[in-house]
């Protein structure tokens, strides 16, 4: 079968393309969307039942739809959430909602376009022209397309250890994805947990290990040690203010400009909020060699300001850390053995460079997601052989112009080929949270509407 458009991938991107799609295609046009995660749409964030994993951004920002800011608001409401548009809901709950609103679109069958759910992964495309596109599955199968829309998200990152780094005796304490939550119910309450990484990741597994029982100390080591910061109260909230951007674009006079207006009475807080809107204008405006200095130089700096966790969550945290249950090391992991009391985590003081060591039962790989590029999937490999797209040339995802359509190796627009998510990272760099995506989205599914109706 021919379908007008294929949706590859099982995250909130892909959920919200689809949705986006059903909404604005008519019901004589036909839409595949291949996965193989059985809980489509809620990914890792949202598939999590912990009431501590919180959502970081303010549920009256959190709607699907950006002509709808109130609909996650009216949903939780709807369900008896006593959640405000100023508070932060769970975020299972924000997968429910994308359940709800995905399958209210479903039982439409009059009016919506023809949907199959194909569980399976695409392996290789095989054609790509102004026809549409062939895909290769692993079941065996086949898919065709007029259009498709690449929703794949990123994996966690590696440990940031050289091979043979690592003994094989403690390899058994190594946690090395932490969202496969089994890994939870191993640790002994009173067992000791190294952490690796000190953001948001970091955050959510202390905070989860804490609800399912576990008493002992946690280390958490990082090159800066620095932690997300929180987001004020409701009422102490700064408003968002714009920034003053000079003429330059060089990442040191943007941060004097920052740190001056700061220094003039504007609150932090409401100044990165007020970057929101220009962000992603501000980061094309920098060349490749001023992208390349953010992120060697200021990349942690900008994730601790910019994404900031629930007031009330950063209360939890702060008090494990004031009872000394929580203790954060910055420095740089050089290696893990086996010790005679479990693992030895060896590290050197950021500092002072003075070598370093600690004990410990777990060692936890909180140090975030790998970058959006082409290795981690086999679809993207396959592509980028045959030169039906290019690597973004810092590593940040696939090449694709302001209109999201993937760009091959000779940088020309791919005929009905779009990315959404953090693929596109190179082209937006704001583009993970779901204001920037469902935005995104929502542009992608008329563009692939507008070329259904022509």
């Amino acid at each position: 079968m021919l379908y007008d458009v294929a949706v590859v991938g099982s995250g909130f991107s892909a959920i919200a393309v689809t949705i986006n799609l059903l909404r604005l295609l008519p019901a004589s046009a036909s839409i595949a969307v291949v996965g193989d995660d059985p809980g489509f749409g809620r990914g890792t964030a949202y598939r999590t039942e912990f009431y501590v994993h919180r959502l970081n951004v303010p549920a009256g920002r959190m709607s699907l739809f950006p002509e709808k800011p109130d609909d996650f608001v009216e949903w939780l409401g709807e369900h008896m959430r006593q959640v405000s548009a100023d508070g932060f809901a769970s975020r299972g709950d924000y997968g429910l909602y994308l359940r709800d609103r995905l399958a209210s679109l479903l039982r439409d069958h009059e009016r919506r376009p023809k949907v199959d759910f194909v569980k399976a992964k695409a392996t290789d495309c095989v054609h790509c022209s102004e026809a549409g596109l062939v895909f290769h599955l692993d079941n065996g199968a086949e898919l065709r397309a007029r259009s498709v829309v690449l929703c794949l998200g990123i994996g966690n990152a590696d440990l940031p250890l050289a091979a043979g780094k690592i003994d094989a005796g403690v390899e058994g304490s190594i946690v090395r994805n932490p969202w496969r939550l089994r890994w939870l119910s191993k640790v002994d309450p009173s067992d000791t947990v190294c952490i690796l990484g000190s953001g948001l990741t970091m955050i959510d597994q202390v905070l989860a290990l804490r609800v399912h029982g576990h008493r002992g100390r946690f280390r958490v080591l990082s090159r800066r040690g620095l932690l997300p910061h929180p987001h004020p109260p409701a009422d102490r909230r700064a408003p968002a203010v714009e920034p003053e951007l000079g003429s330059s674009r060089e990442i040191s006079a943007l941060l004097a400009g920052f740190r001056k207006q700061v220094r003039n009475g504007t609150d932090w807080r409401g100044l990165m909020d007020g970057l929101r809107p220009v962000t992603q204008k501000l980061w094309q405006e920098l060349t490749k060699e001023q992208r390349s200095r953010f992120l060697r130089h200021g990349l942690a700096w900008w994730n601790v300001h910019r994404h900031r966790i629930a007031p009330e969550i950063a209360s939890r945290f702060e008090a494990l850390r004031r009872d000394g249950i929580v203790t954060v090391h910055a420095g740089f992991l050089e290696m893990i053995q086996e010790g005679p009391r479990g693992a030895v985590v060896a590290y050197r003081e950021r500092q002072s460079h003075r070598p370093r060591s600690f004990h410990t039962d777990w060692i936890v790989n909180c140090t975030g997601m790998e970058r959006a590029g082409v290795a981690h999937s086999p679809l993207l490999c396959e592509m980028q052989r045959q030169g039906l797209i290019s690597p973004d040339e810092l590593g940040l995802g696939l090449s694709v112009d302001k209109d999201s359509r993937v760009l091959d190796l000779k940088k020309q627009p791919q005929p009905g080929l779009y990315a959404v998510g953090a693929l596109t990272a190179g082209q937006f760099w704001e583009i993970t949270a779901v204001p920037d995506i469902r935005v995104q989205a929502q542009d992608v599914a008329s563009a692939v509407a507008a070329t259904l109706r022509a």
